[in-house]
């Protein structure tokens, strides 16, 4: 996908917690206010740091043309929750280990910049999710979005529980299990891939349900359209459940909650230079041996 509005007030988000990152933003701000582009943040000690305007997030989130992320994967997902319109191309600039979201280097940012200006980028569309939790009683208690997956399970001990499983309203099973894992293509290559999950190309219209330690030996990873809806409800439990968006806890499920997952109306625009290859990426973070031909 080729991008065809301009570019004027680019986002940045920063992971403060990286020195590195923070050091960074200056850099930017730099660069951008010599590519003839307005700077803003949402938060105030990226704004002090470097000098930009600061504004409250959802003001941000909709004045924004692009967003870069100064941080890693982890950071870009924070973007997540930003996304109000479609096609908001964003750029993860990689100060972490792995890096598989992020599309340029510390060094590259520079490019990135004037890439974006001119027009000269690639965008990968990946799906997102949306949930709603509900309780016994069918009241709607929580609602929230991930790029990467939800994760239902684990929680204050090791028991097993019960997890029912449906998919447009049509029964799939009962799991006892330690978990369910509802995984985009995007996140086939995190959680759900070391839980033994297959790993999906971005440009499937496909979601992942992956079952973590069945008490089945029958239980397989399995791949749904992205056009249905999800529904896990949890049958029986001794424990709390967390319910974990794109890593974060984001609440808990007890008994007979329900939890609904579909695809987001919106969809995440990840940036990548020129240059970027798939499959190049796979080699080299997953440390595929062999020819690369």
């Amino acid at each position: 996908m080729n991008p065809t509005a301009p570019i004027q007030t680019v986002g940045v988000l920063v992971n403060a917690a990286k020195p590195a990152a923070l050091a960074l933003l200056p850099v930017l701000a730099k660069e951008t206010r010599e590519a003839g582009l307005t700077l803003v943040t949402c938060h105030r000690e990226e704004a002090h740091t470097a000098g930009i305007t600061c504004l409250e997030r959802d003001d941000f989130a909709r004045a924004i043309d692009a967003l870069i992320t100064l941080g890693g994967d982890g950071t870009l997902l924070q973007a997540v929750s930003l996304v109000r319109k479609e096609g908001l191309p964003i750029l993860g600039v990689n100060l972490g280990r792995l890096g598989f979201l992020t599309g340029a280097t510390t060094a590259e940012l520079g490019e990135g910049i004037r890439a974006l200006v001119e027009g000269r980028y690639q965008t990968s569309v990946r799906t997102m999710l949306d949930a709603r939790l509900y309780t016994r009683e069918g009241l709607e208690r929580g609602r929230a979005r991930a790029l990467n997956d939800m994760v239902v399970g684990w929680g204050q001990s090791t028991r097993i529980v019960t997890l029912d499983v449906a998919v447009n309203d049509e029964p799939v099973t009962s799991y006892r299990c330690d978990g369910i894992i509802v995984s985009t293509p995007t996140g086939s290559t995190g959680h759900s891939l070391s839980a033994g999950g297959p790993i999906i190309h971005p440009a499937s219209a496909s979601l992942v349900l992956n079952v973590v330690c069945p008490h089945t030996l029958s239980a397989r990873p399995l791949v749904v359209p992205d056009s249905v809806r999800i529904a896990i409800t949890v049958a029986q439990t001794g424990k709390r459940l967390l319910l974990s968006v794109d890593g974060q806890d984001a609440d808990s499920l007890t008994d007979g909650d329900r939890l609904v997952i579909e695809k987001a109306p919106l969809a995440f625009h990840l940036v990548h230079l020129p240059g970027y290859r798939y499959f190049g990426v796979l080699r080299e973070k997953l440390q595929w041996s062999g020819s690369s031909a």
